[in-house]
């Protein structure tokens, strides 16, 4: 082994970012952090499509995955950031906290650390709130967040906050106040359309100046290196193709919820059957490593614009409608958002839609790798909408939006296309949401943290990974549950949390 460091951190994405930065904070921690992608050091250095942060990037920076999202489906895109930024850097900027019951929901299941009143600092931490002054937001965070001003919408925006209102849905002021519901302009991390990732944010100059910080990107980890259960480095790959060891006293994954679970097995950490399957030595035999994956299922129908009210140029999401389905335990369990147009990676349509989120599904996917070879894409079986109830939550929320589609504010300016007129409104609607369903692209809770007595965790309540030592898991993997919200907020949370634990040795 070689150059050792205190901490490695593998992954430079909205966790990883997070932590190297706040633990570097003290001088006494040396820390590197690793990135498979490439390194853009300055806002300069940017190319657009992680500039601009009025779309997502889909092809130029992806780990190219695809996923099954159900058994009715064939293989879709499933767009994950390789860069330093990870998939902060490539996403569409919202930035939602969730509800107090998302985390107070961890707490429950016997996370004492992770209640609402313990996460709200962290969020608070985060964030410049440019328009929110008060108990609730924070004034000095790395993350700029703001709202687009009625003049700034978009005429389909615009006219889905009119709809929305005009159905009766309650006005929200802040998407982000815990008593928040209804409609408004998204929260969002752009400023003048550019985003504002967690690498643009967190490494900044002055973070990368720090003589206790190395940023080594293009470089691929292959798998933990240990000595009994102590993890005690990483096996790492050059751009050359050269292998080496790095050694550090404590090694952090944060590479997401879909590489995270690989890199554990491929360390021989995870369920036994699963690593004898792969030929990997049993380190630790963990089960709930990769069982379970968790995501939200989305859902949409599409509408043939009147012209100029579908620009490709224009932003694709600027403002949101959440409400409690009619049965269920959290608020905000669904979500509508307005596409300005229909952008996918090989492709984009000049249609605008009415998208939907299921913030609470009750099924899970499964994560599963065909070997040991680090450059193995997974293969991820999503199982979207499988479970009756998330269907019927589904169509509960599609058909809100399709009673927005029909108020004289939307319905002047496009006409639904796409299902057929006989879909929709029939028992067929159903059938044709889960045969046309795709992922929010939250995957989360691949390596769920949970209580000692809780056999479906792999992780305690502090992301060490049972039965090891030196070895943690900070990033949306750990996600015992997905919260209501899109995940950038909540992983950065997570990131500011584990940042502070190790960074003051509290782990």
């Amino acid at each position: 082994m070689n150059e050792g460091f205190d901490t490695v951190i593998v992954g430079a994405g909205a966790a990883g970012a997070v932590i190297a930065a706040r633990m570097t904070e003290r001088a006494d921690r040396q820390v590197l952090l690793l990135e498979a992608g490439p390194d853009y050091p300055t806002p300069g250095a940017l190319p657009q499509d992680l500039r601009d942060g009025t779309r997502n990037s889909l092809v130029a920076h992806d780990w190219g995955y695809t996923h099954k999202p159900n058994r009715r489906q064939v293989p879709f895109p499933l767009p994950r950031g390789k860069v330093v930024g990870g998939s902060s850097a490539v996403n569409t900027c919202i930035g939602l906290r969730g509800v107090p019951s998302d985390y107070d929901e961890w707490a429950a299941r016997g996370l004492a650390d992770w209640d609402w009143a313990q996460c709200l600092p962290a969020f608070k931490r985060l964030e410049t709130d440019l328009d929110r002054h008060d108990e609730w937001h924070g004034d000095s965070g790395p993350i700029p967040l703001r709202r687009h001003t009625a003049d700034e919408l978009v005429p389909w925006q615009a006219a889905f906050l009119e709809g929305a209102a005009a159905i009766g849905m309650p006005r929200c002021d802040d998407t982000n106040h815990p008593e928040a519901r209804g409609y408004a302009p998204h929260a969002m991390n752009k400023i003048d359309g550019e985003r504002m990732s967690a690498a643009r944010c967190y490494l900044t100059p002055a973070v990368r100046a720090r003589g206790n910080l190395t940023i080594r990107a293009n470089t691929l980890v292959r798998r933990v290196v240990f000595r009994g259960r102590r993890a005690v480095g990483v096996e790492v790959e050059s751009p050359g193709g050269r292998v080496y060891t790095i050694a550090a006293k404590w090694v952090v994954l944060a590479a997401g919820a879909v590489a995270t679970p690989g890199l554990l097995l491929r360390s021989g950490v995870g369920p036994r059957a699963e690593l004898a399957r792969l030929g990997v030595g049993v380190v630790s035999d963990v089960a709930a490593v990769g069982a379970r994956l968790l995501d939200h299922p989305g859902a949409a129908f599409f509408l043939w614009p009147k012209p100029g009210i579908c620009d490709l140029s224009h932003p694709l999401i600027q403002t949101t409608v959440r409400f409690r389905s009619k049965d269920g335990a959290h608020e905000n369990d669904l979500q509508l958002q307005a596409g300005s147009a229909v952008l996918m990676p090989t492709m984009h349509l000049p249609l605008v839609a009415i998208m939907c989120q299921v913030g609470k599904p009750e099924g899970h996917g499964l994560i599963r790798y065909p070997s040991a070879d680090v450059r193995a894409k997974p293969i991820i079986e999503s199982r979207l909408l499988d479970h009756p109830t998330d269907r019927a939550r589904a169509l509960e929320a599609l058909e809100v939006g399709r009673a927005m589609a029909e108020t004289p504010v939307m319905r002047d300016l496009a006409r639904v296309v796409w299902p057929p007129e006989r879909v929709l409104g029939s028992e067929r609607f159903s059938r044709w949401i889960w045969a046309f369903c795709d992922s929010g692209y939250h995957p989360c809770g691949t390596v769920p943290m949970g209580s000692d007595d809780d056999a479906g965790a792999a992780t305690d309540g502090r992301g060490r990974v049972r039965g090891t030592e030196g070895l943690l898991v900070a990033d949306a993997s750990l996600m015992p549950t997905v919260p209501t919200a899109n995940t950038h907020l909540p992983t950065l949370m997570i990131g500011e949390r584990f940042g502070e634990w190790l960074r003051e040795g509290a782990l």
